[in-house]
């Protein structure tokens, strides 16, 4: 679940792959292994997005269905 999350909340705010990737210092073909389920995604680079998305980590996770931090 937490794969389609990051592809969702990423075409919401109309980004590529690419400027995803260039924020978490990464390449794109390794950023779109974490979309697509093929790698996991590691706490630090969840913390990045959550913090980039202004999200939860458990929204991310799939632990729960509220984006809002706390």
């Amino acid at each position: 679940m937490r794969y389609q999350r990051i592809r969702d909340m990423r075409e919401d705010r109309d980004l590529t792959q690419t400027e995803v990737a260039r924020m978490l210092g990464m390449s794109q073909t390794g950023y779109s292994k974490y979309e697509t389920g093929e790698n996991d995604i590691p706490t630090a680079v969840l913390i990045k997005l959550a913090r980039f998305y202004n999200i939860s980590i458990d929204y991310l996770l799939g632990e729960s269905d509220n984006p809002e931090r706390k």
